[in-house]
């Protein structure tokens, strides 16, 4: 009976981070992760995967393209999803924390005591940040299953989680996996820079400014997929809404 009893905050947080962590066709009872932290809970896989794919029909990149997920969310999951959303980083630095604690029962927190002041303080502020940046690249790439959304380019090494609003603009969104496209390094460059855009259609749209580059590679890499459309993610669609803030703020046509 372990499978039905209360999930507690730190279970569903591990849920809801492994969510974020794995590509949507990998919710499944059989997944090694899913086993893995399922016996670390003290749940079955099938308890895990069901959780996960109830979390999957909150996310409106699941359910607008008809997927469903199980339609069984509780009120407890609704509201941590909510959290989530409103707080990027404050979760993804409690889901690290949970998620140590699990793995690592006996390590020294991360975060230094009350009466610690000045480099212990700043190495605390740079682990926020690093697990921050993890966490986002890690949700997109697992959104985007590991392929660049332009080319289809599937080397980890090569793949960047681009921000579509900039780091330094929306701090509330800086974690918000809805604010990333996976990009190759050249085509995260471009986007970075404006000389490439995503249109309201989904299409990619490379600046004029490019329109004297004359060699073959650029014909290739960039010009070749001028009106494509992207391919689009499995979990936390691109909100258009920041797209457009790119189209209008940092692309140069």
């Amino acid at each position: 009976m372990t499978g039905r009893r209360r999930w507690t905050r730190a279970e569903l947080i591990v849920a809801l981070a492994l969510y974020c962590r794995l590509p949507f066709g990998q919710l499944h009872h059989r997944n090694s992760v899913i086993v893995r932290y399922a016996r670390a809970l003290g749940r079955t896989p099938s308890a895990l995967a069901m959780k996960l794919t109830n979390l999957a029909s909150l996310d409106p990149a699941i359910t607008g393209t008809g997927r469903r997920g199980l339609a069984n969310a509780s009120a407890q999951d609704r509201a941590l999803w909510a959290e989530m959303r409103d707080d990027w980083e404050r979760f993804a630095v409690e889901a690290h924390a949970v998620l140590a604690r699990l793995e690592r029962p006996n390590a020294r927190s991360d975060r230094p005591s009350q009466d610690t002041y000045g480099e212990a303080e700043d190495r605390y502020a740079l682990t926020k940040v690093r697990i921050g940046q993890a966490f986002f690249r890690t949700a997109v790439l697992s959104a985007y299953n590991g392929r660049c959304c332009i080319t289809g380019l599937s080397a980890p090494s090569l793949l960047v989680a681009s921000h579509i609003v900039p780091w330094r603009i929306a701090a509330r969104h800086r974690l918000n996996p809805s604010n990333g496209l996976l990009l190759s390094a050249l085509h995260d460059k471009a986007f970075d820079q404006g000389l490439l855009t995503i249109d309201a259609d989904w299409t990619v749209k490379i600046s004029s400014r490019l329109a004297g580059s004359r060699d073959r590679f650029y014909a290739v890499s960039l010009d070749a997929f001028a009106g494509r459309p992207i391919a689009l993610p499995e979990k936390f669609a691109p909100e258009p809404t920041f797209l457009a803030y790119h189209r209008e703020n940092v692309f140069r046509p």
